[in-house]
């Protein structure tokens, strides 16, 4: 019996390596598909409640065309803070260079040349180089775009004629689990895209907020940009954490301000991440904090940037299903933050 379940173990994980493996080798093929699932699963109810009323075609063409909206709403969003933020830079560059000469003195004295360094790996070329991969990485995010579009019309289009093969299978215990769980995934991915929805508007409020009280510029870039970010758990919260406080010393030119904006915004994060989310969630969302982190870090290894948007619906639906077999749902037992359906309040 001890053999037979060290046997299993070591076929799971023998399984799941191979798997990750398959992930990054086509992950330009396999990255549309997950990331138009995730869509579908959030967008088939709004379908199915306006086919009873309007039909199947005008349903499935308004459900496309919001989601469309929504996620290039949200694109826009980061574009223009973005791009406030690099034009920021662009007409403070003479402020820039002289504060990081200026907080640079004392390394120099102890013969660490931050100029020097700088000069000898960055140059005219590199700058050129660097405008040409975001050039290019912007056409893939475009075909990119298309190819997800294509996949979530398809697949809305094709959902229950697959619901109706999976409730036709012969083995009805696995269909009916099949069917159960992939009612559960979707309630699970709405549920969590709502509290991110909420956390980051919250986030993005109250960033806002403490910017305009610290009187630095851009208050309305950094609080959309907060917003926008925040969909990308820790990640997105870092490099907001990160990057206001370099502004601040920019802007104040001394330690104390943007130290204070430092535990100001890590105040803000924590708070909202820890207590907002969980009443929001509830224990809908029961999945262990150290699983959400290594579902992240995982994912963006793999996938990069919508790899650590989608690492944590992965592990939901993962998780989820493997609820569903009794064969397996030891293992979602122990990975989840208590038993499935009935876990701590956790942030997510």
């Amino acid at each position: 019996m001890e053999n037979s379940r060290i046997t299993n173990v070591t076929s799971v994980a023998g399984l799941l390596f191979i798997v990750l493996v398959a992930c990054k080798l086509g992950q330009a093929v396999l990255e549309p598909v997950v990331f138009a699932v995730f869509i579908i699963a959030i967008a088939w109810p709004l379908q199915t409640s306006m086919r009873a009323r309007v039909g199947k075609a005008i349903a499935l063409s308004v459900t496309v065309a919001m989601t469309a909206v929504v996620i290039l709403a949200l694109f826009a969003l980061i574009a223009w803070s973005g791009g406030e933020v690099v034009e920021w830079v662009r007409q403070n560059l003479d402020r820039i260079q002289e504060t990081v000469r200026t907080s640079t003195s004392w390394l120099e004295e102890h013969d660490i040349f931050v100029f020097t360094f700088i000069a000898e790996h960055f140059s005219a070329a590199s700058l050129i180089r660097l405008l040409h991969i975001v050039a290019v990485r912007v056409n893939t995010i475009l075909a990119f775009a298309v190819i997800v579009l294509v996949y979530v019309i398809l697949g809305l289009a094709e959902t229950e004629a697959v619901r109706a093969r999976i409730a036709s299978l012969k083995n009805q215990e696995t269909s009916r689990r099949l069917i159960e769980g992939g009612r559960k995934i979707g309630e699970k991915f709405r549920t969590y895209m709502f509290v991110r929805t909420i956390a980051s508007i919250a986030t993005g409020l109250a960033v806002w907020g403490f910017v305009q009280f610290m009187e630095l510029e851009m208050a309305g870039a950094w609080g959309v940009l907060t917003f926008a970010l925040n969909y990308l758990p820790y990640i997105g919260s870092l490099i907001i954490t990160a990057l206001l406080p370099l502004f601040a010393f920019v802007q104040f030119g001394s330690i104390e301000t943007p130290l204070f904006v430092f535990l100001g915004v890590l105040v803000i994060q924590f708070v909202i991440g820890s207590y907002l989310e969980p009443v929001f969630s509830g224990s809908a969302l029961s999945i262990s904090p150290p699983i959400v982190l290594f579902s992240i870090v995982l994912w963006t290894f793999l996938w990069g940037a919508l790899g650590a948007f989608l690492g944590v619906p992965i592990s939901i639906a993962t998780l989820t299903t493997l609820e569903q077999f009794p064969s397996t749902r030891w293992v979602a037992e122990i990975l989840s933050a208590g038993r499935p359906g009935d876990g701590p309040r956790q942030p997510v």
